[in-house]
């Protein structure tokens, strides 16, 4: 993925760089081209894991928070725009140089340029690929900054950012409720961000362990204010890389299905290709998704069968359960 933007504003429109000092990059997503800017003098600030673990293994300097004071920021514009405010607040105080805010148009880049526009004397922007770039320096964006998770009206505690931050997620629910009383011992919640779905999981009879594997940093720091139990287990991972110690009696997912705005199939249908690899046979995986996602020949590639167990007119709850080795390669021939 390249940096037109930045390239442009780099190569003669206006944007210079101070001359020496670290550089903090929010928001950069795996396989971003940062080349334009002296890596060496970059830091990359990002909670989610496969974009953590792919700048660190490109030799990049990567860190959760940022430490310290900066000669220039990037924040490469997400789509929550709470987010993007806290983002670019955090930039702002921690910066003695420019603030550089790039974004497509369909995250937002517009909006955020006028508000921006309200507070500060704006550079650019640079218009290129369906987006914009702007920078500036200094500011007040008290108002915009984020200290933390918040708790919800009902008492869940949330982020900016995270999926489902204003409430619980509707598909969530229709899972949780659906889950058998007895859904075994050992249980993985794949995705399990902030937590509604894990802590339901524990309210059923008999699990003596559970693991909430969570990508996002800050989604899983909410999971941990949200559930206490001793049971729980928390993983900063990617779901479709991690694998527990000992073989799962079930498996439970509400897995993203977007990537940008695009739906992306494929990302389920990792997570249950991981599932499988995590189960013990005859371990049983519990899914919900939108009725348009195509996760059911997945699920039968492998496990070796695949059922919907419920759903309503928005969702299906769909499940199979772990055949042994010698069932698959039976099935198969």
């Amino acid at each position: 993925m390249s940096a037109p933007r930045l390239e442009l504003a780099l190569a003669g429109g206006g944007l210079s760089l101070p001359e020496d000092g670290p550089i903090a990059v929010f928001g950069a997503r795996a396989g971003m081209d940062l080349t334009a800017l002296p890596q060496d003098r970059l830091v990359v600030l990002t909670g989610f894991r496969p974009d953590h673990d792919a700048f660190t293994a490109a030799g990049y300097t990567t860190a959760l928070a940022p430490e310290g004071r900066f000669a220039a920021a990037l924040v490469f514009l997400p789509r929550a725009k709470a987010q993007a405010r806290a983002m670019i607040a955090e930039a702002v105080a921690l910066t003695d140089g420019p603030v550089i805010v790039d974004g497509a148009r369909t995250d937002g880049i517009e909006s955020m340029i006028k508000a921006l526009r309200a507070r500060v004397a704006l550079n650019g922007p640079v218009n290129k690929a369906h987006g914009k770039l702007v920078w500036f320096e200094g500011g007040d964006f008290d108002d915009w900054a984020v200290s933390g998770p918040t708790p919800l009206p009902d008492g869940w505690i949330t982020a900016p950012g995270v999926f489902s931050a204003d409430g619980i997620d509707p598909a969530s629910a229709l899972l949780a409720a659906a889950l058998p009383d007895k859904i075994g011992g050992r249980v993985a919640d794949l995705g399990a961000g902030w937590g509604y779905l894990a802590a339901r999981i524990l309210d059923r009879p008999g699990v003596r362990q559970l693991d909430l594997v969570e990508a996002e940093h800050v989604a899983l720091d909410c999971a941990r204010a949200n559930i206490s139990d001793p049971r729980a287990a928390f993983h900063w991972a990617d779901a479709t890389l991690w694998r527990p110690a000992t073989a799962l009696d079930a498996v439970v997912m509400n897995p993203p299905f977007h990537q940008n705005r695009s739906a992306e199939p494929g990302i389920g249908q990792a997570f249950i290709r991981a599932a499988a690899a995590m189960l013990r046979p005859g371990g049983r995986v519990w899914i919900v998704a939108n009725r348009h996602l195509p996760y059911e020949a997945a699920l039968s590639a492998a496990f070796g069968n695949a059922e919907e167990v419920g759903g309503d007119n928005r969702f299906k709850i769909l499940s199979a359960t772990l055949q042994s080795r010698q069932a698959r390669r039976d099935r198969v021939t």
